[in-house]
């Protein structure tokens, strides 16, 4: 005994550590998620957040104007300009030439090219390509150069989400889904649910061994039967068809946690509500729906958030309608075609988690407790 009493302080440091080492995990990509919102995203594209306080290396290529802008200035043709239009200017470290590996060269440097053309290249940008005969070809010379940029952030990733076109409408259609899609799942598993535990009817266990059956089973192999089921009955692509398809895929497990919670209340008092003349409807609704309060919490945390992020439901029973585009639609389309644009996947992933959190933080003191509901007696 004293064995094991002196070894407790060892596991319970062995908990905590455990624990903590959980939170670093799931707190340090999200951390590192808020960080790249802030940044510049061509920084972005080339760094990792945990670089974002330090200066950052870019390699960038430059094409200059194609021979048909070349002037004559005196016995040279000349073609000018600069060659940090459209970037961010930086620390320049080294500028080059070639068709394939640069030939480096400092700031206000000459190079000599082929054919008797020089480049030169001054600290703040500006080029001057001359030659002593007139410039051929379709295209122009590519200058390569280095440059250091200092850390920068930025809150035009949060503008272009907030302010894009149809963001505002799209939020409404989210809402739109979500809250009904998260109460009917509700009001329904919790009547099951009470049927299931305290009713006395052929066929309860089957039946609950189907509804934990169901847990198990892909919602990917019903969407095309439903889709063309409420086709068929003139329901497709409209809201009452995503409800319906978000509770039905819902109610199994809601059903289960309920049924888990409302069993485990104590039988006494349901005896003693019968025994008065109640109703198994008013035993509901009087008494086991409000002490089923936690459980239903739980549940309302998990439906909300599967809702607000689900983009594939969404997809298959309202499509990309402008009207009835939902936030994660919406999202995806500022990506683009190619998905590169990680300035807007970091700050769109924030907004798109800012309501969802409201909710859970609000409900998160009843998630344990309707979790762990009908664990032990």
């Amino acid at each position: 005994m004293q064995g094991i009493a002196g070894q407790r302080p060892l596991l319970i440091w062995v908990v905590h550590l455990s624990v903590a080492a959980l939170v670093l995990l799931w707190t340090i990509p999200t951390f590192g998620l808020l960080v790249s919102s802030f940044r510049d995203g061509d920084q972005l594209s080339v760094s990792g957040w945990w670089t974002a306080l330090t200066a950052t290396e870019r390699n960038i290529i430059f094409r200059a104007p194609a021979p048909a802008a070349q002037v004559k200035d005196g016995d040279q043709w000349v073609i000018s300009g600069n060659v940090f239009e459209g970037q961010a200017e930086g620390e320049v470290t080294a500028f080059g030439f070639s068709s394939k590996a640069p030939a480096a060269f400092a700031p206000g440097q000459t190079a000599e090219m082929r054919r008797g053309k020089a480049l030169e290249v001054a600290p703040n940008g500006d080029f001057r390509i001359a030659s002593p005969e007139e410039m051929k070809g379709k295209r122009g010379t590519r200058i390569f150069y280095t440059s250091i940029d200092p850390p920068r952030f930025t809150l035009e990733n949060y503008r272009n989400v907030l302010f894009s076109e149809g963001i505002g409408r799209s939020f409404i259609n989210t809402l739109t889904v979500t809250i009904p899609a998260t109460i009917i799942p509700i009001l329904i598993a919790a009547f099951a649910a009470y049927a299931l535990a305290w009713m006395q009817f052929p066929g309860r266990a089957l039946l609950l061994a189907v509804v934990v059956g169901l847990l198990v089973v892909p919602l990917q192999m019903s969407l095309i039967p439903l889709l063309r089921l409420y086709t068929d009955v003139g329901i497709g692509k409209s809201y009452i068809g995503i409800w319906l398809a978000h509770t039905g895929f819902g109610l199994p497990l809601a059903i289960y946690l309920l049924r888990n919670y409302i069993k485990g209340l104590p039988k006494e008092i349901i005896e003693s509500a019968k025994v008065d003349g109640a109703s198994d409807f008013e035993i509901f609704i009087k008494i086991v729906l409000p002490l089923s309060f936690p459980a239903l919490a739980s549940f309302a945390i998990f439906q909300f958030l599967w809702t607000w992020n689900d983009l594939l439901v969404a997809t298959v029973f309202l499509g990309n309608n402008e009207d009835q585009l939902v936030m994660t639609g919406r999202l995806r389309e500022l990506l683009g075609s190619r998905g590169g644009n990680w300035e807007i996947l970091t700050a769109s992933a924030f907004v798109s988690i800012a309501v969802p959190l409201l909710v859970f933080f609000s409900l998160q003191r009843y998630l344990v407790r309707g979790l762990l509901a009908g664990s032990v007696k």
